[in-house]
Parts: C-alpha cells; structure tokens; sequence
C-alpha cells in the first residue's frame, strides 16, 4: 500500500511576536483574576471577503489517491465579492460606496463604519464597562482613527498603536477568526449564490440565525485558550 503526505504550513512566529502575545495573555489574564466576567466585556471586531465563487484556499483542499483523479475546479479569474465587518454580537455592515458598490475598506471608511454604525449601536449600553478590539490593519491603526476610538473608549482600547497593545498574527484569539467566519461562510455558500446581493441576503440572515447561546460558548473558550499561550 502507498501512503501519501501532505506538508502542514504553519505560520512562523518571530520571537518579538511571541513575547508581545504573551504579554497580552498575562495582562488578559489578569483582568479576568479581577474582573471574572472581563472577558465578557470586550467588543471583538473583524472583516472577511466574502467570494462569490465561494473561494477556498486550495491548500485546504486535497483529494487522496493512489491514482491521479485528473479532478480540475474550474474557477474565474477575478471572481466578485464583497467585504463584511462585524462587531462580535453587536453590529455588522457591509462596505459599499455611496452609489451601492462594493469596495475596499480603508481609513475614512472605517471611521465612517465606526461614527454611522458602530457608535449608536452604543447607546443604549453602559461603555464604561466595554473594551474594543481590533487588529492592527492599516486603516484600523491610522492616528485619526485611534483618536476616535479614545473619545469613545479611553484607554479601553485594544490596537496596535493603542493603550492596550494587540499582538500581530493572533487570529487565534479573536473569535471572529477562529469561529465567526468559518461557521458564517459554511452556511453562506450552502445554496450556491449566484449574485452578490443573494451572497449579501444569505450573510445577513445567517448573522441573524446565530444564538446568543451559541457566541456565550465561543467568548467561553476564549479564556481557555489564553493557557495555550
């Protein structure tokens, strides 16, 4: 009998990366020895593309053999899509332009999500006792937008460039990464979408499908993930 092997490829992380992920989870950690329910409180903010084709990295992707299936996807070139950002359990939008097109995020258009979206979804909640997290994107980290945050937020910031600094390549500690969009696009592309705006109804209502249960669990086992650092 064959057998056949598949290399696994890991991202490889700097020491500098390392020691900055540890230093988070040790002051993670600490706030949760203080505040039980802190990490209740933190407001976990991503964006994914969204393909139509429903792309898959092909790396994810194989077909076991002892004979070569002579199997071939067919794909287009440069498939549409769009790009969706979410608030973990608070708020979600889609990134359009004026006229209803789907672009790219940048500086001024994630203020724009934060100022038209973001904020009002906040008032009706207590922020005195919320923190914010975002990675450290471009747009995310520019000066005005770190200054917008602040007068919301204060020093309950979580950014690069922020009062609480997030570790670059820590996907594993955000929820949307590690659950949020997997789950989302498995259901997404259930029924194969044919349009953009079929993809976008599909999103929203699947969005709109997940428990409040179900996100309990998932900020449930952030804490224990915290002790894999």
């Amino acid at each position: 009998m064959n057998f056949f092997y598949s290399k696994d490829n890991l991202v490889a992380l700097h020491f500098k990366y390392d020691q900055a992920r540890r230093r988070f989870v040790e002051w993670a950690q600490n706030e949760i020895a203080v505040v039980p329910d802190f990490h209740k409180r933190i407001l976990f903010s991503d964006e994914a593309h969204f393909w139509l084709n429903g792309y898959v990295n092909k790396q994810n992707c194989r077909i076991w053999s002892e004979d070569n299936p002579q199997v071939y996807v067919e794909t287009p070139l440069h498939s549409e899509k769009c790009l969706f950002g979410a608030l973990y359990g608070l708020v979600e939008s889609f990134f359009k332009n004026d006229e209803g097109h789907y672009v790219t995020v940048n500086g001024d258009r994630y203020r724009a999500m934060i100022t038209n979206f973001f904020i009002p979804e906040l008032n009706n909640r207590d922020v005195q006792e919320l923190w914010f997290q975002q990675d450290g994107a471009t747009c995310h980290t520019a000066r005005a937008t770190i200054d917008l945050l602040k007068d919301t937020f204060g020093d309950r910031l979580i950014s690069r460039f922020g009062p609480v600094n997030w570790p670059r390549r820590s996907c594993d500690l955000t929820p949307l990464d590690y659950f949020l969009w997997g789950y989302v696009k498995s259901l997404v592309y259930a029924d194969k979408p044919q349009t953009l705006e079929l993809l976008e109804d599909n999103i929203r209502r699947v969005i709109a499908d997940i428990r409040p249960q179900m996100l309990e669990k998932v900020i449930e086992n952030w804490t224990s993930r915290l002790d894999y650092i």
